[in-house]
């Protein structure tokens, strides 16, 4: 599943990139493409929102499953679950796990 996320994750970055909202220098998205916070993050606020939002409606699309990626927990977390791409496919997938129970 975890692949299936990242790719996702991917496909919309590249969208973004296309249409100027990311910028990233190489043509490949890896897990550890910088997404928010720190030094190397690459999204603004309003980028990242509307990462989530793709994210989260790709997730619906192609799982079937409702889920909320910047939920309380989420936004409480010292360190974000949205620094990057692995960080924020494991965040989907236990956010769609405690959908799933």
């Amino acid at each position: 599943m975890k692949d299936q996320i990242i790719s996702l994750i991917a496909e919309t970055l590249q969208e973004m990139n296309q249409s100027g909202e990311f910028t990233y220098e190489t043509d490949t998205i890896q897990g550890d493409t910088p997404l928010y916070g720190g030094i190397e993050g690459t999204l603004d606020s309003l980028g990242l929102v509307k990462l989530i939002v793709a994210v989260e409606q790709g997730i619906q699309d192609r799982l079937n499953i409702t889920v909320a990626l910047a939920d309380q927990k989420a936004l409480s977390q010292t360190r974000t679950p949205f620094r990057n791409v692995n960080t924020l496919a494991d965040h989907a997938i236990n956010v769609i796990g405690m959908a799933a129970t």
